[in-house]
Formats: structure tokens, sequence, C-alpha cells
């Protein structure tokens, strides 16, 4: 199996200071592996499995994979109502531990980015980015808001396909079950590391997102963990090649490649997405 945008992959020396690694990279690394950069992170397109089997792995067992979505944290007594404000979604009407795929758009129409919402808390949200500016755009927006934006460093994981259920009930002790539905999330432990995991994904597989939470991940133990309690249970890792196919399959877009500022949300089939009976946004 092959994919044009995988076909034929150029690489060139880069540097590595410039952009994040991340704490999983050496983990995995090998020389002959192929990297991107997304969000101004380093991430594996290839780990040099065979596609095709990785493929079919994803869709029948399970795949890990180290993604570069990067979480920015808006935080503050206005946080809720800044979000309606600079989102084309309603964000205020979200419950504490669920997620919420939401865009953002120009004064064009034109779509800026989309991503996912979590709520943490009450006055405490993440929305994890695909790649782009978005931290500088929240920054020049907030100006009368009450309302903090940080990068909170967290790291993300996914673990997608069938078997993926029982690999994350297990890593957590049965503290994930059935219960557990689609786009929610919610505070975990795994190996006594306290993580964020979100029942969501980029497979339309079932699958799961951990989130850490820095400075205080031990990032070796959750990973040597993860594979301990996963590899009998079927589970592989490998890089975004696999995961690139699949969310082609199932029509999920990707910022940047599917649609960028000049295609506003109606255009890119993501009308729905647009509350126009919220106040001014």
């Amino acid at each position: 199996m092959s994919h044009p945008i995988y076909s034929e992959i150029s690489s060139l020396p880069i540097g590595t200071k410039r952009f994040d690694k991340g704490p999983y990279f050496n983990f995995y690394h090998k020389e002959n592996n192929k990297y991107g950069v997304y969000a101004e992170r380093f991430y594996p397109i290839s780990l040099n499995n065979n596609l095709e089997d990785m493929y079919w792995h994803l869709r029948t067992i399970a795949v890990l994979y180290d993604v570069p979505e990067k979480p920015i944290q808006i935080e503050g007594p206005d946080a809720a109502k800044f979000l309606d404000k600079v989102f084309s979604r309603t964000i205020s009407s979200m419950k504490v531990n669920r997620g919420r795929y939401a865009i953002a758009c120009n004064d064009d129409g034109g779509i800026f980015i989309d991503g996912v919402f979590f709520r943490l808390a009450e006055n405490k949200f993440w929305y994890v980015q695909p790649d782009g500016a978005l931290e500088t755009w929240l920054m020049a927006h907030k100006k009368g808001f009450d309302v903090k934006v940080t990068d909170p460093n967290s790291r993300v994981i996914q673990i997608q396909g069938p078997s993926s259920y029982n690999i994350l009930n297990a890593l957590t002790d049965g503290a994930v079950d059935e219960s557990f539905a689609y786009y929610h999330s919610g505070y975990f432990k795994i190996a006594d590391q306290n993580v964020y995991i979100s029942r969501t994904g980029w497979t339309a597989e079932i699958g799961y997102e951990i989130y850490t939470f820095h400075p205080d991940t031990d990032y070796r133990k959750l990973w040597n963990t993860l594979l301990e309690i996963g590899e009998p249970l079927g589970l592989k890792v490998d890089g975004i090649q696999s995961m690139t196919i699949r969310r082609i399959e199932a029509g999920i877009l990707d910022n940047k490649t599917d649609f960028d500022m000049s295609v506003n949300p109606y255009e890119a089939g993501l009308g729905a997405l647009v509350d126009l009976d919220k106040p001014d946004f």
C-alpha cells in the first residue's frame, strides 16, 4: 500500500535547536527514521515499519503514535466568554471533562485553525491545536478579557484501534471503562503519573489520547508502562503514515493540507461549527 503524500519523502539535515523533539523521541529513535515538523515539534513520519502491515494493525488491533498536536491553555474568569468571541462555535456551554471540535475564522470568514477543546475546570480550557500560530492569535485578541494564555508544555500520545479500549482499561486499572464515551475526557493515573485522557483521535477508529502534565511526568516510566501493558494486548508503535492514510479515508480534515484561510467553513463542509445565533464573534 502506498499513498502519494508519503510515496517519496524528501529529507535533509536540519538542526534541532529551534524545534522540540519531545520527551519520547529517544525511546524509538533510529538513524533511518523519517521526521516532520508540526506545531514547532518534531514527530515521526516513518519508523521504517511496513506501511500496509501497520495500516491493518491500526484497523484490527491498536497502534501507539507520538503526535505533535500542541495544547494551549486558556484560563481565567472570562475564559468561556473570550473563547465564544474568538471561535465560531459556542464554547461556554461545554461541560467540565468534555471535548468539542471547534474552528476559528479570520475577519473575512476564512478558517484560521481547527482543533479540539477540553474543559479541565469551570474556568480552564485546553485547545489542542494543529500547525499554526494559535497562541499569538489568542494573545492578540484577549484585550478586555480577564484571561491568561499559556503553553502547558503537555505532550500527547495517541493509542488508536479496536483494542485500544482494553489497553486503556488495563493501563488505568479499570478507571477508563465503557462509560467513557466519545469526546469524554478526565484526569487519570497511569504508572502513578497524573495524565489527562480523552476518548478522541485522528483515525475514526476507537481511540484515546494521553496528555501529560509538565514538569511532573516521568516520561520513561510512562512510556515503559504503555508498552509493558500494551504489547501483550497487541499494541505496536508507528510513525504517522498509517494514521494519515486512515484519517484521509475517514474524511478527517487537516489544517493547511485540506484548507487554509482562503477557504470558509461552508466550503470545507464545516458549516455546522458556525453558531450564527450567538453574539458577535
